[in-house]
């Protein structure tokens, strides 16, 4: 097994990031009670998970004399945001191509949210019309600049991934602590319930392009816990992102030195897609005014908002003795791009 030290990686977030439980929010829908692993407060330009992966795939860069990065996401990325501060704070020029792939034709879309943010954080943005010309337009920037990193849209690569192999590791402590801990207060972060004694019932996790779920699902095996992920797609049906998934697994693992998990592992949900990526469902809706309610933690529209509403569809099958962790991976900037919907 490879040591994880070995890898390059350039220091981005604010770790270990909160872990903290959903109290009001289970008095109200019962279940098992839901944790949230916080990383949506991972500290860089708003946060979100894809700061534990550009740890890596910037410490590659650096570590290979790029001269720029270049990453590809929709117009409100937060891959893309994300790559845009990580390049600043590392001093890298930064080029993002976004694709106009959602049918929202709203100026609250177009201009708001997380295309303030790359603005403002010194991007060069180039907005294409498809994934043809976001290609001709890397070829073109490659040409140009030959010593470019390129980053893969959602940073995942198996590079990226290792960003949560190693957030597997600090949930791992964290699960200890809290299932060791006395409450000091009646409701007041009790132990946590196993529903086995390899750890809770369950990590539930939105995915897109794969490599949040991918690097938890090889990151949990490592340390020995037998929590199933999770994934809940939100840009691709079930069947496409389980592929996705799936070869990802397979390399990082290779690339960390141990099996591929069993699939056993891992499942993928394909209940919260409904029209599409970007394209808000009422029960996410309801989801995001639910959680932002009872707790004061605020989701996205695109990625956690759907996530969260397929755990909480889910939560009448399910052992209620076996607590959840749901990973909040951020992306909040997202609400101001969709501010007439909850207008």
């Amino acid at each position: 097994m490879t040591d994880l030290e070995e890898f390059p990686r350039v220091v981005l977030g604010h770790w270990p990031t909160p872990f903290e439980p959903c109290h009001r929010l289970h008095e109200q829908v019962g279940g098992p009670l839901i944790w949230l692993k916080r990383d949506d407060c991972s500290g860089l330009a708003l946060g979100g998970n894809k700061t534990r992966k550009l740890e890596f795939l910037l410490g590659e860069a650096t570590a290979n004399g790029a001269d720029g990065v270049v990453t590809f996401g929709a117009i409100q990325s937060n891959h893309a945001r994300q790559t845009a501060a990580a390049c600043a704070r590392v001093g890298l020029p930064c080029d993002l191509i976004l694709v106009d792939m959602v049918a929202r034709p709203t100026e609250n879309y177009r201009a708001s949210g997380n295309r303030v943010l790359d603005d403002l954080l010194g991007a060069t943005v180039h907005v294409v019309p498809d994934d043809e010309t976001a290609l001709a337009t890397a070829a073109t920037l490659a040409e140009e600049q030959p010593d470019r990193y390129f980053i893969d849209p959602g940073g995942s690569s198996p590079v990226g991934a290792l960003g949560y192999v190693a957030a597997a590791e600090e949930l791992a402590t964290q699960l200890a602590d809290v299932a060791d801990a006395t409450p000091v207060a009646t409701g007041v972060r009790p132990p946590l319930r196993f529903s086995s004694p390899a750890g809770p019932g369950s990590v539930v996790v939105a995915s897109s392009t794969g490599g949040t779920a991918a690097g938890l699902i090889v990151g949990l095996a490592r340390v020995g816990i037998d929590t199933p992920v999770n994934a809940i797609a939100v840009h691709s049906d079930a069947t496409h992102t389980a592929t996705v998934i799936d070869q990802l697994v397979t390399t990082t693992a290779a690339l960390v030195g141990i099996e591929p998990p069993s699939p056993e592992r891992w499942s993928v949900d394909g209940s919260a897609l409904g029209d599409g990526y970007g394209i808000e469902t009422e029960a996410s809706h309801e989801a995001l005014l639910t959680l932002a309610r009872a707790e004061g933690v605020v989701l996205d529209p695109v990625y956690t908002a759907k996530a969260f509403a397929a755990l909480l569809g889910s939560l009448p099958t399910m052992d209620p003795d076996g607590d959840v962790v749901f990973l909040h991976t951020g992306g909040q900037a997202g609400v101001f791009a969709y501010a007439d919907a909850f207008s």
